[in-house]
């Protein structure tokens, strides 16, 4: 299975955990919160082949981790990922926008200088502001719009400009997450789980419980879950292909 934003680095037993989403999964993407976090990860799961570390600087957390902008900017060139990265438009974390949209914005410039990156890509109640960025800023970066729950205006809007988008079983166990899924190409899909973040019930979605998605997709698109599955491989091959990477 493959789950394309996680913070693995973040669960209580993450040293007990890495052997076995190594084995279970084809493909993790290990989202940091920050550069420094990203530095310390990088060294833990290396080795890993098919696990990855993506740089990051959480829009949530850019008042506390803004005097690492230049640490972040100076990593983009040695980063296979980036994330997490974006913005927050939450009520608790409006105060810091215009700090968030200064770091995305440096991000966004230098993942361009270095030839482009994958992102994925916080936009939580602040869809339309990370659209605009994107629109501006990525003509190499390609972005991996994570958990999207703007409105279905706004979905449209990304789906015309070619964002990618990772979804997990939390999003679409509301009605508007699969709203939004009826909108999205299937071949721009890639599955998530945001653990250990988003919760089943009390405990948190594990690595590899992002295959639950599948009979979702299944039913969305209209085709069996075996093949729902292997559209998620295709989808996860033709955009690690897209930079040149590959697992």
């Amino acid at each position: 299975m493959i789950d394309f934003h996680c913070h693995l680095d973040l669960y209580p037993n993450a040293r007990q955990l890495i052997d076995e989403v190594a084995a279970r999964n084809r493909f993790t993407l290990v989202v940091t919160t920050s550069p420094r976090a990203w530095l310390k990860t990088s060294k833990v799961f290396a080795g890993y082949d098919r696990i990855k570390v993506a740089l990051g600087l959480h829009p949530e957390i850019a008042a506390q981790k803004s005097s690492e902008l230049d640490l972040l900017i100076s990593c983009v060139s040695r980063a296979g990922f980036i994330g997490e990265v974006g913005l927050d438009g939450s009520a608790q974390h409006r105060h810091s926008r215009k700090l968030q949209e200064s770091i995305f914005k440096a991000v966004l410039m230098e993942c361009e200088q270095c030839g482009g990156k994958i992102l994925s890509v916080h936009s939580r109640n602040a869809a339309g502001w990370v659209l605009d960025y994107i629109q501006q800023y990525c003509r190499d970066n390609i972005p991996v719009l994570h958990w999207f729950s703007g409105t279905i205006k706004e979905t449209r809007r990304a789906v015309a400009m070619g964002c990618w988008f990772s979804i997990g079983p939390a999003m679409l166990r509301g009605a508007k997450g699969k709203r939004i899924l009826e909108e999205l190409p299937r071949e721009k899909v890639l599955p998530e789980t945001d653990g250990p973040f988003a919760r089943n019930g009390s405990l948190p979605y594990m690595p590899w419980e992002a295959t639950t998605i599948v009979k979702h997709l299944a039913v969305a698109w209209n085709m069996t879950d075996a093949n729902a599955d292997e559209q998620l491989n295709l989808n996860l091959m033709k955009l690690l292909s897209s930079t040149g990477l590959s697992i």
